[in-house]
C-alpha cells in the first residue's frame, strides 16, 4: 500500500477508510460532451509511478461512461481532487507537453489529445502534425496549452504557404 505514504495524498485519503479518496470523473471535456465532471469516491487498489489505479465506489448521478465497482485510473493533477485519465488518453500523454491551466493549476487534459484536435480544427489534413494548439480548461474554462514533444519542423525546411494555414502538409 505504498500510496498511504505518498505525500500528495496523505490529505486527501479517508482517516477511517486509508486507501479511499475522492476523485474527479467525467464523460469528457466541454468540447466533446455537455455532462459536467463529478467528485466519486475511489478504493486504491495500484500505482505506476505517478498515475493510480482504483475502484469506483459510488455510482455518479449523470455520467455515462463511468459506473460503481469500475475500474479507474487516475492522477494528482494540480488541483484538490486527483483526476480520471483514460486509457486513449494516457496513450496519447507521452507525445504531448500539457500546460496547466493558469487559472485553476489542473495539469491534465479530460480528452485525448486527438480528440480535440478534430473538434477544434474540424477542417485539418488527416495528415497534418500540430506543433501546439490550446484548449479550454475543463475545470473553470481557463486556457490550457497542449504542445507537440515531436521535434519541431526547421523554418528552412518549410514550404511557403499562407500566414494563416499553421499546419504542416
Amino acid at each position: 500500500m505504498q500510496w498511504r505514504n505518498h505525500p500528495a495524498l496523505q490529505a486527501k485519503l479517508h482517516p477511517q477508510h486509508p486507501d479511499d479518496l475522492q476523485v474527479i470523473v467525467h464523460d469528457g471535456g466541454p468540447r466533446l460532451t455537455e455532462r459536467k465532471p463529478e467528485l466519486v469516491w475511489v478504493s486504491i487498489n495500484g500505482m505506476d509511478k505517478d498515475i493510480f489505479s482504483g475502484t469506483v465506489l459510488n455510482a455518479p448521478t449523470q455520467l455515462q461512461s463511468i459506473s460503481q465497482h469500475q475500474q479507474i485510473q487516475f492522477a494528482l493533477a494540480g488541483v484538490e481532487h486527483p483526476v480520471l485519465l483514460t486509457a486513449k488518453y494516457l496513450q496519447e500523454k507521452a507525445a504531448w507537453n500539457i500546460h496547466a491551466c493558469k487559472q485553476c493549476g489542473l495539469s491534465e487534459l479530460f480528452d485525448a489529445p486527438s480528440d480535440l484536435i478534430k473538434v477544434i480544427f474540424p477542417n485539418i489534413p488527416a495528415d497534418a502534425q500540430l506543433e501546439g494548439f490550446s484548449s479550454f480548461c475543463p475545470l473553470c474554462h481557463g486556457v490550457q496549452l497542449i504542445e507537440s514533444k515531436v521535434a519541431p519542423i526547421e523554418a528552412e525546411a518549410l514550404p511557403k504557404r499562407p500566414w494563416w494555414k499553421f499546419w504542416a502538409n
